[in-house]
């Protein structure tokens, strides 16, 4: 099918990208990486009359230091993550999980905030925000709204994004010398969407876990963080016993919802097995 007719434009500040968006509303797409919003327009599942590029906002790219917490722009793209040095040293769990995302060609153009936006339960990022507790930057005419990731996804493909606002980017804390990060999913093939991912945080103290985080992609119609299965392991060696518990626990965290493909108890079952092949990683004597 072929795309149906619309207008285009690429401001060059954020100003002109409000001035759009006040003119036409929900009438207006905004355009990052596009991966996802060029099969809808092919498909016209999505019929905007204006797409707004933001290619034009130099502002809106880069990985940079600010601080005590690391800025991922919400244009930079998978393989700027995916090469990126201060990513590797402040935020590894990002270039663990890039490397699972589409395909070359996809990584070479998707964007970070693209894929953040479109709040995928699939998708691998937005799990690695709950993770990494990230702070997520909204900006609109009015100023701007700074939203930690456990508050920004409510739904299916739904944010707690209002009309007229754009997501300028990531604030990501800096990962503590003794942190250690592991992520892995399960799909079909590589590259396609995961049918169930998991992006782990602890810190590993004689052998114990603590400030466990455990957040599920592909669980869920949004990512979830596995509080219950967390709790298990908080304050305890990994073990079997211990890993057995938090496994149990999974029936609880996740709605491991069934598609065409893949039952409830099928995904729950893909979820315990991930955990333990996660964790095993974590606890990895090559990660210290």
């Amino acid at each position: 099918m072929k795309a149906p007719d619309f207008d285009y434009c690429k401001p060059l500040s954020l100003e002109g990208v409000f001035d759009v968006m006040e003119r036409l509303g929900d009438q207006a797409q905004l355009l990052a990486g596009g991966q996802s919003l060029m099969p809808t327009l092919n498909m016209r599942l999505s019929e905007p009359a204006m797409l707004v590029d933001l290619h034009g906002i130099d502002a809106l790219s880069g990985v940079r230091v600010e601080g005590d917490a690391l800025w991922i722009g919400a244009l930079t793209t998978h393989r700027e993550i995916e090469t990126s040095p201060l990513i590797r040293r402040h935020a590894p769990l990002l270039s663990r999980a890039v490397k699972h995302v589409a395909h070359a060609a996809i990584r070479n153009v998707g964007t970070f905030g693209g894929s953040i936006a479109l709040a995928d339960p699939a998708a691998e990022y937005p799990a690695c925000a709950l993770c990494l507790k990230a702070v997520l930057v909204l900006a609109s005419r009015v100023g701007q709204r700074r939203i930690v990731a456990s508050d920004f996804f409510i739904d299916l493909y739904q944010t707690v994004m209002r009309p007229g606002e754009v997501l300028l980017g990531a604030e990501i804390p800096l990962s503590d010398p003794t942190s250690r990060f592991a992520f892995g999913e399960l799909a079909r093939r590589h590259g396609d969407y995961a049918i169930v991912g998991l992006a782990a945080h602890a810190r590993i103290e004689s052998q114990v876990l603590h400030d466990v985080r455990l957040a599920y992609l592909g669980a869920a119609s949004t990512p979830v963080l596995a509080k219950r299965a967390a709790a298990k392991l908080e304050g305890h060696a990994l073990n079997a016993s211990t890993l057995a518990a938090a496994q149990a626990e999974l029936e609880h965290d996740l709605d491991a919802p069934a598609d065409l493909t893949t039952s409830r108890e099928t995904r729950l079952h893909l979820a315990r097995v991930l955990i333990g092949r996660v964790l095993a990683e974590l606890s990895d004597e090559d990660q210290r």
